[in-house]
């Protein structure tokens, strides 16, 4: 129903406007003098204005002036009243820019008339406004609400559809369970870095048509965003059946799939939360749900997990560990240990292994196992990294200025520093300001982060040997290295990792791999270290076949800056005589 306002100070006339009015199934309303009529315009904005032209405190020209000027009033369509038939009086209304003038007397059919004809005339010219109004709000809605890529519901829409779909359940008090599953591509970026961003979006597609099918047209799938996807399920009889499904989507989701000329076979992670145990509300369900994923995802899960409420402090306690940590890097809260690495023959110190450490101001003093993994997790690797061989290097340059010894400081490479860009200018770097000579630094470097990419591992290998840096492969033995490999690499030392030297004394086959690794080090002219001996019959093991060095408790924890001193005047830190 279409409102018109009447602004007219004859009480007799107004009455009359207004029967006629209602007549014509219009709402009206009233105001009696000019001023009135300017506040009711502004308060209701009428879809029409009538207004007498000579009225006491305000005029119509004056009314007409006022709504004028102001944005949301001035575009209503607006008919002059006047008792006078004068000329002039019309002109200076339609001079003003009223739509249309009616002199007193009129009948009720010219009054409907004279409304009828400024409505059309607005209606065509707004409406088509109004309908690309209502396209673009459409189009508006589909982009706020939907992902691009591949029309799913984004998370506001599955924020709203899941709130729907629980409002009844919890009305109902109904013992149905509904399961949020929240769903994540592992490894997605090496999609898009070995076959192209365009080969990935067909890769998003494609799970979001697949997890679509499988769910039908009862359960709500979306796009959460990146490589993130989300199905509810409603109507769970027993939670048992919340794992039967949640394998149902990873089987089929692991399918392989066929993209223009590539066949990827791809591995997901699964979380699950569910209605009524883990939540009621979609700002509860949906990040228990992502928590359980993200978990599985940091435990190497192969399979699903449904929300324990363990997972929450555990995620809260991550996600403190990483603001601790860029904190730490900005304040300078870490420090070095050092192991001593002793001759297996003379039993005197040959190099120390820089260790790092964290003094945390709440938790104390942590070993790299309590944040390593979320520091690579961040990208902070590579700075912290920088930061161990700058400060190891120079503690070194301190320590054989003081003519204390000449020494190796060895300094741990993590994979994502090595494939740095930057890594061996930066080495240059350190060795050029602090003039250590280039052989007194040896660099560990884990089998796996070697193997990762053979040719660049030569290439950087070569450049640091060419200098006179030592090069140590980490851990050996844990690996997936290849003999052949292994000959390419201009490595100067083997490290035994410390899983086979703890039980070499009791597990034969611990014995004899530690064994090959010292015969087979030898034959390609390559010393070894055995690392983490700590009994003298580990140590007499070593000796009798042949181990260059070692490090462990059995010489040495690793000790702080201030007591290497000690270590290193000593004559010797071990007897060797076994």
């Amino acid at each position: 129903m279409k409102t018109i306002l009447v602004i007219e100070d004859e009480q007799a006339i107004r009455s009359n406007i207004v029967r006629i009015l209602h007549y014509g199934n219009f709402q009206v309303i009233e105001a009696g003098d000019g001023q009135a009529g300017v506040e009711a315009a502004r308060s209701y904005l009428p879809d029409l204005i009538i207004c007498d032209i000579m009225m006491p405190i305000l005029d119509g020209y004056g009314v007409f002036r006022e709504l004028s000027d102001d944005a949301e009033t001035a575009i209503i369509p607006f008919i002059f009243l006047s008792a006078k038939a004068d000329r002039s009086d019309m002109r200076q209304g339609m001079i003003l820019g009223a739509d249309d003038y009616l002199t007193k007397p009129f009948t009720s059919a010219e009054l409907l008339q004279a409304i009828t004809a400024r409505l059309s005339k607005k209606a065509s010219v707004t409406d088509p406004y109004v309908n690309e109004m209502k396209r673009t709000v459409a189009n508006l809605s589909q982009v706020a609400y939907s992902d691009p890529l591949t029309n799913l519901p984004n998370r506001i829409l599955l924020r709203h559809r899941l709130n729907e779909l629980l409002r009844p359940l919890k009305q109902q008090r109904s013992s149905t369970l509904v399961a949020v599953f929240c769903i994540n591509i592992r490894r997605f970026r090496d999609v898009n870095s070995l076959y192209g961003q365009s080969v990935g979006d067909m890769l998003l597609k494609a799970v979001g048509d697949r997890l679509t099918e499988l769910a039908g047209s009862d359960r709500i799938v979306a796009r959460l965003g990146g490589n993130e996807f989300c199905v509810v399920w409603a109507d769970i009889l027993v939670p048992e059946d919340v794992g039967v499904l949640a394998q149902t989507l990873i089987d089929k989701l692991q399918q392989p799939y066929e993209l223009g000329d590539h066949t990827l076979n791809i591995r997901v992670n699964l979380g699950a939360a569910l209605y009524p145990d883990h939540g009621e509300t979609p700002d509860a369900l949906l990040p228990r749900a992502e928590t359980a994923e993200h978990w599985g995802q940091k435990q190497g899960s192969q399979g699903y997990q449904i929300y324990d409420p363990a997972m929450t402090q555990m995620d809260q306690d991550r996600r403190q560990l990483e603001l601790d940590l860029q904190k730490a890097i900005a304040e300078l809260e870490f420090e070095l240990y050092y192991q001593p690495q002793v001759n297996l023959i003379t039993g005197r110190l040959l190099g120390l292994e820089a260790l790092l450490r964290w003094n945390h101001p709440t938790r104390g003093l942590l070993l790299p196992a309590d944040f390593m993994a979320v520091a690579e997790d961040m990208g902070l690797m590579t700075p912290i990294g920088e930061w161990v061989l700058s400060t190891a290097v120079s503690q070194l340059k301190v320590w054989q200025d003081r003519s204390l010894a000449t020494l190796k400081i060895s300094i741990n490479l993590s994979a994502r520093q090595f494939k740095h860009t930057n890594l061996v200018h930066h080495i240059t770097q350190v060795l050029q300001e602090t003039q250590l000579d280039p052989n007194c630094l040896m660099l560990e470097l884990t089998e796996t982060s070697l193997m990762e990419n053979i040719e660049d591992a030569v290439q950087t290998l070569t450049q640091l040997r060419d200098m006179g840096v030592g090069i140590a492969v980490d851990d050996f033995g844990t690996g997936y290295s290849s003999l052949s490999n292994l000959k390419r690499l201009p490595i100067t030392l083997l490290k035994i990792d410390q899983s086979f030297v703890c039980r070499i004394i009791e597990d034969k086959q611990d014995a004899a791999i530690t064994t090959a690794i010292i015969a087979m080090a030898q034959s390609l002219n390559l010393k070894v270290i055995a690392e983490g001996v700590e009994t003298r019959d580990q140590l007499s093991f070593l000796k009798k076949h042949g181990c260059y060095a070692i490090q462990g408790y059995i010489c040495s924890p690793p000790v702080p800056t201030e007591e290497v001193a000690d270590c290193i005047e000593r004559p010797t830190l071990l007897d060797t005589n076994v």
